[in-house]
């Protein structure tokens, strides 16, 4: 008996391409299914190249509402923007931009000024310079200060973050030697002055894990003195980016799952020469990472061929300034991951029940805590009220097939979803979606 011929390739990208996903991809993906089809009888070719092709759309960035309780979910894109920040950027992405233009003048402008104005007014360093994240401001420091040099770290800080970035790999990659000094719970001032001819001294704040019992770590103001001796930059790598540990932004006192977190300003004042740390963080902007202090320093970090490889574009720099802009004008508290963060327990709990009762569905309302995540605070707990549902692998699954995906955690058997961490404007979507689960 003859072997069924396998369709034309044409015929089925007629039946399938609906312009969901680039035709071309349909193309691509119906050939390879065929291929396929011609070693295994078996395979329905419509059917698998459908499936590809779904798969291919989902993995398309596309907006998603996060019911976690994971404020800072790295998974998710980290800090919400605002909306202002958010309209900043569409603004600029839409068009021109004067992102390297000085409109006073019509010439040549400084990519990096207006921003610098922004966070020298609020950090009080003497200069600023932003790049593309974190990892890349300890990147460009390195490579610019101590390239060739030993910088001496502590054991208890040699950090290891989210998709396997660790600090001794990336000190590898810009030349320069890293000194362990210390024990993972314990650091002095004179573990770091036994180290010969540094290039620098560098402090890590371990952002997303706690070392906790019989512990001592030298502060920045013994590091700075030490600095001072040996006539080397102290750089603080303090990670989250809260600006100042008294949070002025927020209601007085700050709020306890912020304790040891150290802030900028107070690391500025305690005699660190360069700060460095994230702008989608504590922050609550746009990825990015943000180095102040030392204008001297900061010259040379901006002059480093390094600087223009690793330097944010227009929108994202819109978005910052937009953020920024907030704190100055005393409007941070409205910042999504601010607002989130302070929501009042009773709020939530209101609106959980509302949405429930939208719903029509079956579901406990219990307490229990948010989290900042993203190596933010690690341990810190808010509390919270969340929606409990059974049949969790179900209606996960089907809350991420929405056209509009829901995440949420599973527990112990237990779908979960924590309205702190969604916007209160998509309320109504997470109601539709449960009420067709």
């Amino acid at each position: 008996m003859a072997a069924v011929r396998p369709p034309s390739v044409d015929s089925v990208v007629r039946r399938l391409d609906d312009g969901a996903v680039p035709r071309p991809l349909v193309v691509e993906t119906v050939r390879e299914v065929i291929a396929e089809a011609r070693l295994d009888p078996d395979v329905d070719i419509d059917t698998e190249a459908r499936r590809r092709l779904d798969l291919l759309q989902k993995a398309l960035p596309r907006r998603v509402i996060n019911a976690t309780g994971v404020l800072l979910h790295t998974n998710l894109g980290r800090a919400p923007l605002s909306y202002d920040a958010a309209t900043a950027a569409a603004e600029v992405a839409r068009g021109y931009s004067n992102t390297e233009l000085d409109l006073t003048t019509g010439q040549r402008g400084k990519r990096n000024a207006p921003i610098e104005r922004l966070l020298v007014t609020l950090t009080g360093a003497e200069a600023a310079l932003v790049v593309n994240n974190n990892a890349g401001a300890v990147f460009l420091t390195l490579a610019a200060l101590a390239a060739g040099g030993r910088v001496p770290v502590s054991r208890g800080e040699l950090i290891e973050i989210g998709g396997s970035y660790r600090l001794p790999d990336l000190m590898a990659a810009t030349g320069a030697e890293l000194v362990e000094v210390g024990t993972t719970n314990r650091t002095r001032r004179s573990d770091y002055a036994a180290v010969e001819d540094p290039a620098l001294l560098l402090k890590v704040h371990p952002s997303n894990y706690r070392v906790l019992g019989f512990t001592a770590e030298a502060s920045i103001t013994d590091l700075s003195s030490l600095a001072s001796e040996r006539d080397v930059p102290l750089v603080y790598d303090v990670g989250s980016g809260l600006l100042d540990t008294q949070a002025p932004w927020l209601p007085p006192p700050p709020p306890t799952w912020l304790a040891g977190e150290p802030g900028v300003r107070q690391a500025l004042d305690a005699g660190a020469d360069l700060v460095l740390f994230s702008g989608d963080k504590l922050l609550g902007g746009p990825q990015a990472g943000v180095i102040v202090g030392d204008r001297s320093l900061v010259t040379r970090l901006a002059e480093h061929p390094a600087a223009r490889a690793l330097r944010i574009d227009g929108p994202t720099a819109a978005a910052l300034a937009a953020t920024l802009q907030a704190y100055l004008d005393g409007r941070a508290s409205q910042l999504p991951l601010w607002r989130m963060a302070t929501t009042a327990t009773e709020e939530i709990e209101r609106r959980a029940r509302r949405v429930v009762e939208e719903a029509g569905v079956t579901a406990a309302i219990t307490a229990d805590t948010s989290t900042l995540g993203a190596g933010s605070a690690p341990g810190a707990q808010i509390p919270t009220v969340v929606v409990e549902l059974d049949e969790a692998d179900r209606r996960f699954a089907h809350l991420l097939e929405q056209p509009t995906p829901v995440l949420g955690r599973r527990a112990a058997g237990r779908l979960i979803l924590d309205l702190r961490t969604v916007d209160p404007s998509d309320d109504q979507v997470v109601a539709a979606a449960l009420a067709e689960s």
